[in-house]
C-alpha cells in the first residue's frame, strides 16, 4: 500500500489544500505504480504545532520563516 505523511506547521494550509495535497500525492502513486494502487494509496497530513519542528538544530516558527496561518 502506497503511503506519504505530509507534515504541515499549523494553520498554513485550509481544508482546500490540504485536499488538493492528498490529490496531487495521489495522482503522484498513481503515475508511478499504475491506476491499481489508487484504492490502496494512504495520504496523512499532519498539521505540527507551531515551535514544535526544527532544521539543523533550530526550532522553526512561523514568525521566523515570515509566515502567517491561514484562516480557518
Amino acid at each position: 500500500m502506497p503511503f506519504a505523511n505530509i507534515k504541515l506547521p499549523e494553520g498554513v494550509a485550509d481544508a482546500a489544500r490540504k485536499e488538493e495535497i492528498i490529490h496531487r500525492v495521489t495522482a503522484m502513486f498513481v503515475e508511478y505504480f499504475g491506476e491499481r494502487a489508487r484504492p490502496y494509496t494512504m495520504v496523512l497530513v499532519d498539521e505540527v504545532a507551531d515551535g514544535g519542528w526544527g532544521r539543523a538544530d533550530e526550532t522553526l516558527t512561523l514568525e521566523k520563516m515570515g509566515l502567517k496561518p491561514k484562516q480557518r
